[in-house]
């Protein structure tokens, strides 16, 4: 393994992604972001990843291809199934936002370029709010994957065990912005809203 510290950052071009970059380049990692044109509504936030890398000096910025939209099965990636636009209505069970085995496909093509690149940390931006609808944002999940990379691995099992880092998990919306703040993160350069049109301008929903 290399001797540099350094990390690979999954980026969507998200809040949560943009301050998750920050806060790992705060602990002095060397970063390469990666970012996923999975068959999403529109791509303006993969503008604002790209943008955002750039702004970060990142040593590298990835978007890899992958064409979830096969599958269907989400309002992100099917046109005949709506996205919510009443965020305020309580729902009980997983959204029709979650995308299935999302995370579970990221982190395994960042695990890839990690034992590629040599590189033992991996940050993702999975937070305490999805972690009430979305089943691959637990902190079980994180942990779960964290030990099946490690068997999974050469790196693994010549004992250069990975470390999923998932830094925003317990924190709120509100807690996550304060500290980008703090990080000097400019949010205004993010598209988090799920209706966004092709400028990346919320809904305002």
């Amino acid at each position: 393994m290399t001797n540099h510290k350094q990390a690979i950052v999954l980026l969507s071009g998200g809040l949560d992604s943009a301050t998750t970059l920050a806060i790992a380049q705060s602990k002095d990692f060397e970063c390469y972001a990666l970012s996923f044109s999975y068959g999403q509504r529109h791509r303006a936030e993969l503008v604002a990843a790209t943008k955002i890398a750039k702004l970060a000096k990142v040593v590298e910025h990835k978007i890899f291809e992958i064409d979830l939209a096969t599958f269907k099965g989400s309002a992100l990636t099917d046109h005949n199934i709506g996205v919510p636009q009443d965020y305020m209505v309580s729902t009980t069970g997983i959204p029709v936002t979650y995308v299935p085995a999302r995370n579970t496909v990221f982190l395994s093509i960042a695990l890839a370029w990690a034992e590629v690149l040599q590189i033992e940390d991996i940050f993702i931006g999975v937070n305490a709010v999805d972690y009430s609808g979305y089943p691959d944002c637990r902190p079980e999940f994180i942990q779960a994957y964290e030990c099946m990379a490690n068997l999974a691995t050469k790196a693994g099992i010549e004992g250069n065990k990975l470390k999923i880092h998932a830094p925003l998990i317990l924190l709120s919306k509100a807690d996550i912005i304060k500290l980008g703040n703090q990080l000097d993160v400019d949010y205004s350069n993010t598209v988090s809203c799920y209706l966004a049109d092709e400028l990346g301008k919320a809904c305002g929903l």
